[in-house]
């Protein structure tokens, strides 16, 4: 599923038009990256949590040459699903 066939499907559930609900997943959207990229967590109950996570830095290898090279740290976003998520998905 992409972003259209949400935009479509948010639409045929809530009778809302295209446009308006396209307005209010894209202000969602923006939203939670604004958050997360200002290190703060995002929770949706029932679905899960935005949140920003530090990555050390750490030694890796050139898969072509073999040769080490360090990775630096850095920061990156993660999802973690919730209960009712898991569960809806585990059936």
């Amino acid at each position: 599923m992409n972003k259209a066939d949400l935009v479509n499907l948010v639409a045929a559930r809530t009778e809302l038009t295209k446009t308006d609900v396209s307005l209010v997943v894209d202000a969602a959207i923006e939203t939670i990256i604004d958050s997360v990229v200002e290190g703060k967590k995002v929770s949706i109950l029932g679905f899960g949590s935005f949140e920003p996570r530090e990555r050390s830095a750490r030694q890796g290898l050139n898969p072509k040459t073999g040769e080490k090279i360090k990775i630096p740290a850095k920061r990156v976003p993660a999802f973690t699903a919730g209960k009712m998520f898991k569960d809806r998905v585990q059936g």
